[in-house]
């Protein structure tokens, strides 16, 4: 509470307003793809400096608009489902907001450096999964000392050892699942300011899944923000409070995870 001293030795008390620190600004943001389609029509170093001089485009290039005007804002503490039909944009948009893909228009600010984790992120195959958690570790900032601390608690929470010494095997013997888990265990295992997750929640058994949801309702209540791409609506529902359903690039709904839900649920029973 506020306490404001008025004339004539009056108090007035007001309620505190609770300070909202924005961690991602969408203002208005475009992506393009841009698609080669064969090697017809002139493509030597002279031509293509013509068409720059020129200003024309390539001949046999499509362009893809795959995220049309999306304005957004996200809050510390927030953890935010990204939903919607296959090709819809929101892929594009997680590497979008974590600076991997360029705008065409718009801007998109953040808070620190996101950190973006999706299933096709990259570890290296011929490592043992324990070099790989060192190297993952260490390349987002962690000491060598809370490497080492780190490392029996990510082998553990990844569950890559439940039937056998995995660990210390080169990644390219693990299944899609097990790589799919340790890339996650390795992300989740430092607070980021905003973590940006790709269908990882989507892989692994049961056990993981609630393990994977507890650990993101952690990280957001370490005042992070959490992007949560995912086609499993079960674990939008169980770890997001707000969600954005996006169509054709666009925002469809933005707003509590229930209605969202709910709408979305109804669009595509529809369709």
């Amino acid at each position: 509470m506020v306490n404001l001293e008025m004339s004539n030795d009056v108090t007035v008390t007001l309620p505190r307003i609770e300070e909202r620190i924005p961690t991602v600004v969408v203002d208005d943001a475009h992506v393009v793809y841009r698609v080669y389609r064969g090697s017809a029509g002139n493509t030597s170093p002279v031509a293509a400096f013509k068409r720059l001089i020129t200003r024309t485009n390539t001949p046999n290039v499509r362009e893809v608009h795959a995220v049309r005007g999306v304005s957004f804002t996200a809050y510390r503490g927030e953890a935010i489902g990204l939903i919607g039909t296959n090709g819809s944009g929101k892929s594009t948009l997680l590497r979008a907001i974590a600076g991997l893909l360029p705008v065409e228009r718009g801007a998109v600010y953040t808070q620190g450096q996101p950190s973006l984790l999706g299933v096709n992120a990259a570890l290296l195959n011929d490592l043992p999964g324990e070099r790989n958690v060192t190297i993952g570790c260490l390349a987002m900032g962690m000491s060598p000392a809370d490497v080492r601390r780190k490392l029996p608690e990510i082998i553990e929470f990844s569950g890559i050892n439940q039937r056998g010494d995995f660990a210390s095997l080169p990644m390219r013997t693990y299944s899609s699942g097990m790589s799919a888990r340790l890339r996650f265990s390795i992300a989740a295992a430092k607070q980021h300011d905003v973590l940006l997750i790709d269908e990882a929640l989507a892989t692994g058994d049961k056990a993981f899944r609630k393990r994977s949801e507890r650990r993101v309702r952690e990280l957001r209540e370490s005042a992070g923000t959490v992007f949560l791409v995912s086609h499993q609506l079960s674990s939008v529902r169980d770890t997001c409070e707000r969600t954005i359903w996006l169509e054709s690039g666009e925002i469809r709904m933005d707003g509590p995870t229930r209605e969202v839900l709910a709408a979305y649920e109804a669009f595509t029973n529809g369709k």
